[in-house]
């Protein structure tokens, strides 16, 4: 079945303002008379409340979390992409269209993408003008640094602080709001299921973590901006918390699931260092920009250092392998993640990876700074190398660092239409909870941009002609279809409850994120996945009769939470494998071992696979039933991806 983006027809720069025109509009009087549910309150949510909270809407916003402020949007470092072409490097916005185009290795939508890159111009006004401090040059103007997947420099960043920094401008917008009362805030509130009536998203079920009460909400439209689903691996970059809940109950009452298996590999992690993490840290990309990747030449020197028997600074310059400098000439190591991390799996494949497990490489910043000097490099970059310092003990000013790919962004997620609306009417996803922007590859420093300008300047569009079409009579919470759903989330909690078996939740989560990490991670064949297609589906089958659950539910109970975040991931895992079987070809973060070039690199099929995969839940232990939107590309010519 085909379906249909809703893209505005015309030449693509004039595809949004014609689009915009041609929107219905809310009289702003009426505008008082719609309910607006939120759920997530990082930064796709957080300026979308503030924002439809600001044009005179009543919003309802949830988080789980005990304030907005702890989103995992705080954690992001590097920056933000723009294209402003402050540095005069001959940056525009349809380079920045091209580069994300190409960086998601050809695989999103042209009309999408460049509404982003043309938006992305008016976030860096608005979050200057809510007071985030971005780095400023010696002259006061603001300042850039490069990113991997593009030679100009069009992010803007706050030392390594800037998710933290651009959270808090939009949660001072949000607070603004609340303040005014157009925002009522639910925090420790976890949505359980969204409530649909004669096919339209009208409401959702909440559970309250703290007293275990499960309350209805109603409204005229429900926004998700819940993030992404990296913790089916269990060992990511996310927040413990991040999970895929909301997106997957919105699944399951119908919305589709776009590209599950696009997940983005990071590949400045700090490396595992065993079984006891839960957790793993990301080192900014933005450090490539002065640090230098390599690795040693040989088996044997690898081995010494891997033994303690030599240090990286005892290596000689002949005896180092600077490999993305040496494939990639062009970019060097600024280059895409999904490129950078293959070759970094690739290197301590062959048995070249340093420290004790083998699994990582060097990130060298020795002639940066002297270059530069050390002052400089910790201007820059001070507080990435003193949590690097603090969580391994070494000093990054003195030794390399030690980095190894982990997981960090998934590409994939509900399936919208150009107005960001799901399958579901009424039903909205913004920011990662989409898989809109960004194919099979995220640049990095985009997944900021996109938030935002989801929140602060496509959502106020689109999602007054859904509200004016539909009318701003109340939303009766007392309607049926309300207590139905009630009762079926308050049966599950029963249930979960009622498991008292031998092996725990997170003994659960970490076999699954190993069955996804193996067969599912940085590369993929057919073989693998079947293999981890029955694995899955055994210890789906397990969980359900051995977990263990205990507490009661009138209580704050964090092994309830989890049980049920966890179930949803099980189920989630059966798809990605799904759609990774599907996808007989490599594209960006989806590297298929079958099908690559004879250097190594993503080999596509566009005359096959040049389509978003929607998926539609057909039932409990069902196959699911694959929808197509097929990619048109007017703009672009489909071209082999080279960084060389």
């Amino acid at each position: 079945m085909m379906l249909d983006a809703k893209i505005p027809s015309g030449p693509l720069a004039e595809k949004w303002n014609k689009h915009k025109f041609d929107l219905k509009l809310v009289n702003p009087s009426n505008k008082r008379k719609y309910d607006i549910i939120v759920v997530g309150t990082g930064l796709a949510g957080a300026s979308a409340a503030a924002s439809l909270a600001e044009l005179g809407y009543n919003v309802k916003a949830f988080c789980f979390q005990d304030s907005p402020r702890r989103a995992h949007s705080i954690a992001a470092q590097g920056g933000i992409n723009a294209a402003k072409n402050y540095p005069n490097d001959g940056d525009s916005v349809f380079r920045l269209f091209y580069d994300t185009i190409k960086g998601g290795d050809y695989r999103s939508r042209e009309g999408n993408v460049y509404r982003l890159a043309e938006v992305s111009v008016n976030i860096i006004d608005q979050c200057v003008a809510q007071g985030v401090p971005f780095a400023r040059e010696y002259g006061g103007l603001l300042d850039n640094r490069s990113f991997g997947g593009a030679q100009v420099s069009r992010t803007f960043y706050a030392r390594g602080q800037t998710g933290q920094q651009l959270l808090l401008g939009a949660y001072s917008a949000l607070n603004r709001q609340i303040n005014l009362g157009k925002v009522k805030m639910y925090t420790r509130s976890e949505m359980l299921d969204v409530v649909t009536v004669d096919g339209k998203a009208q409401g959702i079920i909440t559970r309250n973590l703290i007293d275990g009460t499960v309350e209805t909400h109603a409204g005229h439209a429900v926004l998700l901006c819940t993030g992404g689903y990296g913790n089916v691996f269990y060992l990511s970059t996310n927040a413990m918390g991040s999970n895929v809940t909301a997106a997957w109950r919105a699944h399951k009452r119908g919305a589709y699931m776009a590209n599950p298996c696009y997940t983005q590999i990071h590949p400045t992690c700090i490396p595992v260092s065993g079984d006891h993490q839960s957790k793993l840290t990301l080192m900014s990309e933005s450090l490539r920009n002065d640090g230098r990747v390599w690795a040693p030449k040989t088996v044997e020197l690898a081995q010494k250092i891997q033994k303690g028997e030599i240090k990286a600074i005892d290596l000689k310059e002949d005896e180092r392998d600077y490999f993305l400098e040496r494939k990639y000439p062009s970019f060097g190591n600024l280059v895409p993640r999904d490129v950078a991390s293959r070759n970094a799996k690739q290197v301590c494949d062959e048995g070249r990876g340093v420290g004790k497990t083998g699994l990582a490489v060097y990130l060298d910043f020795a002639d940066s700074i002297k270059r530069l000097g050390e002052d400089t490099v910790a201007a820059k970059y001070g507080n990435l190398f003193d949590m690097y310092r603090q969580i391994t003990d070494e000093n990054p000013y003195k030794l390399p660092m030690r980095i190894y790919p982990a997981v960090h962004y998934t590409m994939g997620g509900l399936w919208v239409d150009y107005n960001l609306m799901t399958s579901i009417p009424g039903l909205y996803a913004l920011g990662e909870a989409n898989f809109s922007d960004h194919g099979a590859n995220r640049l990095g420093a985009s997944a900021l941009m996109q938030g935002l300008a989801d929140g602060y300047f496509v959502i106020p569009y689109t999602l007054g002609d859904y509200l004016a079409k539909i009318g701003p009579a109340p939303i009766d919470a007392n309607r049926p279809e309300f207590a139905k759903v009630k009762s079926e989330v308050e049966d599950r909690i029963k249930t979960l409850l009622s498991l008292r078996g031998n092996k725990t939740v997170d003994e659960y989560h970490r076999d699954l994120g190993k069955i996804m990490w193996e067969y599912c991670g940085m590369s993929r064949d057919a073989e693998g996945l079947k293999k981890a297609k029955g694995m899955i589906s055994e210890l789906r089958a397990d969980f359900w009769k051995n977990v263990i659950v205990l507490g009661e539910n009138e209580e704050v109970n964090q092994s309830l939470e989890k049980a049920g975040r966890v179930a949803d991931f099980l189920e989630l895992g059966e798809l990605m494998i799904d759609d990774a079987l599907n996808r007989d070809e490599s594209c960006g973060g989806h590297f298929r071992e079958e099908y690559q070039t004879p250097e190594g690199e993503a080999l596509r099929n566009d005359d096959d696979f040049a389509y978003v995969a929607a998926w539609a839940y057909q039932g409990d232990n069902m196959p699911e039933e694959l929808h197509k939107e097929q990619l048109e590309f007017e703009n672009v010519k489909l071209t082999q991806r080279s960084y060389k």
